[in-house]
C-alpha cells in the first residue's frame, strides 16, 4: 500500500512539472491507457497531463473560436452559465474515462494538486456537497456532442464477455454521457506563464449507468485572430456602388485608436485599385467609421484620419491612380449599422461620380 501511494503521488508531481512547462514549449505526454486505443487524432494537451491509465475518449481543437466559461456558480433559467466568461483563440476540448476502481474524487483530487502546485487560479469550484454542482455540466454539456469519439465497439471487443471492462464500454456505447453525471467535481480557473494566460475549465463525475469516472477538460489559450482572410473583390465593389451606392470594406485593419493601415489590408487595396483602373471616369469617397466608444470629437477625427490613411497608402501601392478621384470624409460614430462595434469600425467607399 505504501508504496501506491508513492507512486500516485509521483504521478501528482509529474503532472504539475508538466503544468509548469507549458509555456516553455515541453510537451508532457501521460500514460495512455492499456485497456482501450484512444480517438484516433486525440492527443494529450500539454499543459496537463491525462489520469494514469485513463482513455482518451473524445477530443476536438479549434485552432480559432469562441468558448465561455462560468464567472459565477450556478445556472440562469435557460442553463446559461452565470456572468459567463468569454474567450477567443485556441480551444482544445478532451473527455477522459479513468480505469475502472477509480472514483470521480480520487481522479479530481490528483487533477487538483498538480494544479493548485503550478499556480492555477481557480474562479469557481464545487464539489457534491456544494447545491447546483450536479447541474452546472448543463452550461457546456452540448459541446460534448461535437467531439470526435473513438470506437466503443472496438474497445469493448478487447475484453472477455461478462467481465467488468466488458460490460461497462457496452454501456458507454449506449449513449451514456461520459462527462459525469453523477458524484460531480468542477472547477474552471486561470494559469498565467510569461504573461500568457490560459483558461481550463475541468469537470469530473461519475458517468451515467457505468461505473466510469469521466473526466471533461477545456482549455482556451487566448491569441490575436488572423487577419487579412476576407476582402471584396473588385467584382462585388463595383456591384455594391451600382446597386447601393456604398459598400464597406472589412478587409482594411487598424490597431484600436490608431491610424496607420496594417500590412495584411493589401489585398483589399488592391481590390479598390483594380476597381478605379477598370473604371477611369469613377470617383469616390472613402468614409472613415468608428465604434461609439469616446468621444465624438475624437473619433471624427480619427475617421478622418484612417480614411486618410487609406488613400495614402492606396496611393503609394498603385501611384498610376489620380489623387483628383478620392475624396475623403470621417463620420466618427454617427452612421452606425450594426449594434455589433466589430461592424460599425468600417471604411465605406462610396461614389460621387459613376459613368
Amino acid at each position: 500500500m505504501q508504496r501506491g501511494i508513492s507512486l500516485q503521488r509521483a504521478r501528482v508531481l509529474l503532472a504539475g512539472l508538466a503544468v509548469l512547462c507549458v509555456f516553455q514549449g515541453a510537451w508532457a505526454q501521460g500514460s495512455k491507457a492499456t485497456w482501450a486505443e484512444d480517438v484516433p487524432g486525440g492527443q494529450d494537451h500539454p499543459l496537463i497531463q491525462r489520469f494514469d491509465d485513463s482513455w482518451l475518449l473524445a477530443y476536438q481543437q479549434l485552432s480559432y473560436d469562441a468558448t465561455t466559461f462560468p464567472g459565477k456558480m450556478g445556472l440562469d433559467d435557460k442553463n446559461g452559465l452565470l456572468a459567463p466568461v468569454a474567450v477567443e483563440g485556441r480551444i482544445t476540448r478532451l473527455l477522459y474515462v479513468a480505469p475502472l476502481g477509480k472514483t470521480p474524487v480520487e481522479v479530481f483530487r490528483n487533477y487538483e494538486q498538480a494544479l493548485a502546485g503550478a499556480g492555477f487560479k481557480a474562479v469557481v469550484s464545487c464539489t457534491p456537497k456544494v447545491a447546483g454542482c450536479d447541474q452546472i455540466r448543463f452550461g457546456f454539456h452540448d459541446r460534448y456532442n461535437e467531439l470526435k469519439q473513438a470506437d466503443y465497439r472496438a474497445a469493448q471487443a478487447r475484453h472477455p464477455a461478462r467481465s467488468p471492462l466488458n460490460e461497462n464500454l457496452f454501456r458507454t456505447g449506449q449513449g451514456a454521457n461520459m462527462m459525469g453525471t453523477g458524484d460531480i467535481y468542477f472547477t474552471y480557473g486561470t494559469l498565467t506563464r510569461n504573461g500568457v494566460t490560459a483558461h481550463l475549465m475541468l469537470h469530473t463525475g461519475k458517468a451515467y449507468s457505468t461505473e466510469f469516472a469521466g473526466t471533461y477538460i477545456e482549455i482556451a489559450e487566448p491569441k490575436a485572430m488572423p487577419t487579412g482572410q476576407v476582402t471584396v473583390n473588385a467584382d462585388a465593389l463595383r456591384n455594391g456602388l451600382a446597386a447601393d451606392g456604398k459598400i464597406a470594406l472589412y478587409g482594411i485593419y487598424f490597431d484600436t485608436g490608431k491610424a496607420e493601415v496594417k500590412p495584411e489590408s493589401r489585398a483589399q487595396l488592391d481590390e479598390v485599385a483594380k476597381l478605379l483602373k477598370a473604371q477611369p471616369a469613377l470617383k469616390v469617397f472613402l468614409v472613415g467609421h468608428t465604434d461609439n466608444q469616446g468621444q465624438l470629437d475624437a473619433n471624427l477625427t480619427l475617421s478622418q484620419k484612417r480614411a486618410q490613411a487609406v488613400a495614402d497608402a492606396l496611393l503609394e501601392r498603385h501611384p498610376g491612380i489620380d489623387r483628383e478621384r478620392i475624396e475623403l470624409v470621417g463620420r466618427g460614430w454617427e452612421e452606425p449599422v450594426s449594434p455589433d462595434s466589430e461592424l460599425n469600425r468600417r471604411v465605406e467607399v462610396q461614389w460621387f461620380t459613376l459613368e
